[in-house]
Order: structure tokens, then C-alpha cells, then sequence
């Protein structure tokens, strides 16, 4: 199993108030396709440098850790391209952790 970090950048427009349970729908996505979220770290909601769309004008950013075989990227990137909460996307390889010293 290979780790990925995934970042999220969700449609926030006027329903910041469910970012939590988008962000548990996504984490249930990794799992059933059999991946094992590590982490989530949520960030504060960023404005877009450009914008293309005035309705399209910030997004709610998240970054999740997980870990999966190689074809689980291309389900994932196919479903949450059908998603309509989650704006854009992008997976990349993760660097193994250090272990701490003790």
C-alpha cells in the first residue's frame, strides 16, 4: 500500500455549514474504495487569486492522508469528478513519516 495525500478544495457557496459532513462523505469514499484515511486536516476557506466564475470565488480547503493500492487514484478521481461538493482535486504521493525519537 502506497501513501497519497489528497487535496480538496470544496463548493462552499452558501452551505459552509456543512463542510463537516462533505468532509465525512469524502473520508467514506476513500474507505470503500479500499483505502485507510490517516489523517484530516481542515484549513480555513481561501479566496481564489483568479477567478473564472464570480460563483465560483473561494473554496473550503482539505488535505487527507491516506493510504491504497494505485488504482484506488483513478476511482477516486473519477468519482469526486461527479461530485458536486468538492470543486477541484488533486492527489499526490506522500512522503513516509519519520519516526519520532523517543
Amino acid at each position: 500500500m502506497k501513501r497519497y495525500e489528497g487535496l480538496f478544495i470544496l463548493e462552499t457557496a452558501g452551505k459552509e455549514e456543512g463542510i463537516k459532513d462533505t468532509i465525512d462523505k469524502i473520508s467514506a469514499e476513500i474507505t470503500s474504495a479500499g483505502g485507510k484515511v490517516e489523517t484530516v486536516q481542515k484549513m480555513d476557506k481561501k479566496s481564489f487569486s483568479r477567478v473564472a466564475d464570480k460563483k465560483h470565488n473561494a473554496g473550503f480547503y482539505v488535505n487527507i492522508i491516506f493510504e491504497g493500492q494505485p488504482a484506488v487514484i483513478d476511482q477516486l478521481k473519477h468519482r469526486f469528478a461527479m461530485n458536486e461538493e468538492v470543486f477541484r482535486v488533486m492527489f499526490t504521493s506522500a512522503p513516509t513519516p519519520k519516526p519520532t525519537p523517543t
